[in-house]
């Protein structure tokens, strides 16, 4: 996904209180910077709430440092009735710009939504 001139959904850089005892980030932060990523782009598919019910295997391919600049892609890879695979992607740039690494990726599964939470359409927006 990345380098092929799509931005990012999703820009943040981590703080020291997200820093693991390895001095590393915590793989929950990334795991919730991915949710919010994906979120937004089921939701914008869906016109309408979702919520997220499932993610594929993940692996964290490289450590995310304090000082990186995370960078998450998100698109969409399956539309079924009611719910959306999308495939999230987390970069991160180092080195003042210079380097870019991928830290990990998975497909996350949401379900589009109605005012009860209860499962709809994802084309009844």
């Amino acid at each position: 996904m990345t380098g092929d001139g799509r931005d990012p959904i999703l820009r943040v850089m981590p703080r020291p209180a997200d820093i693991n005892a390895n001095g590393h980030i915590f793989g929950g932060w990334v795991l919730s910077q991915m949710d919010i990523a994906g979120g937004i782009v089921a939701a914008r598919r869906a016109q309408g709430q979702v919520a997220t019910v499932a993610i594929d295997a993940m692996e964290f391919i490289a450590p995310i440092l304090l000082h990186d600049l995370i960078s998450v892609y998100a698109e969409i890879e399956k539309v079924g009735t009611s719910s959306m695979k999308i495939r999230i992607e987390v970069v991160a740039t180092r080195d003042g710009g210079k380097t870019n690494a991928k830290v990990t990726e998975a497909i996350f599964t949401f379900v589009a939504i109605d005012e009860n939470a209860r499962p709809r359409p994802v084309d009844a927006g």
